[in-house]
């Protein structure tokens, strides 16, 4: 089956660990023919830009400069909520007068759902994250609604949806999977995943962009361990000084200890010569040559982690992470420290723990398999090819 040649458009937010997931999409849409535009902030420009997509600026108040995100569920919700209503308008001025054939949109990007609704046009969700399973509400949902704020965010959501133009108006329902919904991680990561509803979410893992960049191995590295706080929450240089107190001048162990952008290489003191310091990484190029992973357990780290297939150690920060990290140790693959608890004896030890013991290997390599077997990019692309008009009206 031929498909016409579309109009569509990608709506985003700034949070990297939300656009690099998709990047390989988009690159691949726009590769088959069609006209991709993509919503985001000039942050991501450069990223969005080099898929060949065109870019449609759409400045964000997401505190994604500073990394200065709250500790607070409902503050950072209210937050997403504040990006959507400024968003809108915006969006609006580009696509009331260019309307796309396709919306496809982040989990965080309201606004996009909103104006997909309003215009009749089809959307279809991209998620980097889990999406809610059936039962979600009464396991999670429910304990969010009790929080401090959360009734007043409620009401502020409602009231928005009631004059956006959206037809989904319950909040629930509007801030969950529409009738279609890509998750961009492996299965394996999603909880309850036998409650999901597969007729509307299709599990296709990580669609990073094709290019994972390079990194070369060290000659005589025995050990390769890479250490990554991810994108968010990574101004954290007491942990990284407790990595190289551990895995410092360790004989035939190699460190690559990304930082952040918000840490000072100052701020960690002396480092060791087995240990190179960076504040940005291509992870995937060093996990294909790593030998174990000591991760936040953001959702991006934890698939590149299970599709490169090395055990890991779980250091979660903040959000959804320390679910993840629960995941990733339930799955047999990792081993979870808290952040007060990863001293340098303790993060040594669990290093020795998923080396030594055969069993978070083997398991990492079958899940490397499964990851790889999820279709990935050209599935996704078939997919979404799928809600555009086929040619002939078959």
């Amino acid at each position: 089956m031929s498909h016409v040649r579309s109009h569509i458009a990608v709506i985003g937010v700034p949070i990297i660990s939300h656009v690099l997931p998709a990047l390989g999409i988009v690159r691949e849409l726009v590769a088959r023919g069609h006209r991709v535009t993509c919503a985001n902030d000039l942050a991501v420009a450069d990223r969005i830009t080099a898929t060949g997509a065109e870019l449609v600026p759409c400045a964000s108040t997401l505190p994604v400069a500073d990394d200065a995100w709250p500790a607070d569920p409902v503050a950072a919700m209210n937050l997403f909520l504040d990006d959507a209503v400024q968003a809108l308008p915006r969006l609006r001025a580009v696509y009331d007068e260019d309307p796309a054939d396709l919306y496809l949109y982040d989990i965080g990007a309201y606004a996009a759902r909103a104006l997909a609704e309003a215009q009749g046009r089809p959307l279809m969700q991209l998620s980097p994250s889990f999406v809610a399973w059936d039962g979600y509400e009464e396991e999670v949902g429910a304990h969010l609604r009790r929080l401090p704020g959360a009734t007043a965010y409620r009401e502020r959501f409602a009231r928005w949806l009631a004059g956006c133009g959206a037809t989904t108006l319950g909040v629930d329902a509007f801030s969950g999977p529409p009738a279609r919904s890509l998750a961009l991680i492996p299965r394996a990561m999603q909880p309850s995943a036998e409650k999901v509803d597969t007729a509307r979410t299709a599990f296709v893992g990580p669609c990073a962009d094709a290019d994972p960049g390079t990194w070369t191995r060290p000659e005589g590295a025995g050990t390769v361990l890479l250490v990554s706080l991810g994108s968010a929450y990574t101004h954290r240089p007491e942990f990284y000084r407790r990595c190289i107190a551990a895995y410092g001048n360790r004989p035939g162990l190699h460190v690559v200890l990304q930082i952040g952008r918000h840490t000072d290489p100052r701020e960690l003191g002396d480092i060791p010569p087995n240990v190179e310091v960076h504040s940005w990484v291509p992870q995937r190029a060093v996990l294909d040559q790593a030998d174990a992973f000591v991760t936040h357990a953001g959702m991006g780290g934890c698939g590149d982690g299970l599709r490169a297939g090395v055990p890991m150690i779980a250091v979660p920060q903040g959000a959804e992470q320390f679910m993840n990290a629960d995941r990733l140790v339930e799955l047999g693959v990792a081993r979870r420290l808290d952040t007060p608890d990863a001293t340098a004896e303790s993060l040594w030890a669990a290093l020795n723990d998923v080396l030594d013991d055969p069993e978070p290997a083997r398991r990492s390599a079958r899940l490397r398999t499964e990851a790889l077997s999820e279709g990935g990019t050209p599935r996704a692309v078939r997919l979404i090819e799928e809600m555009l008009e086929p040619v002939g009206g078959a």
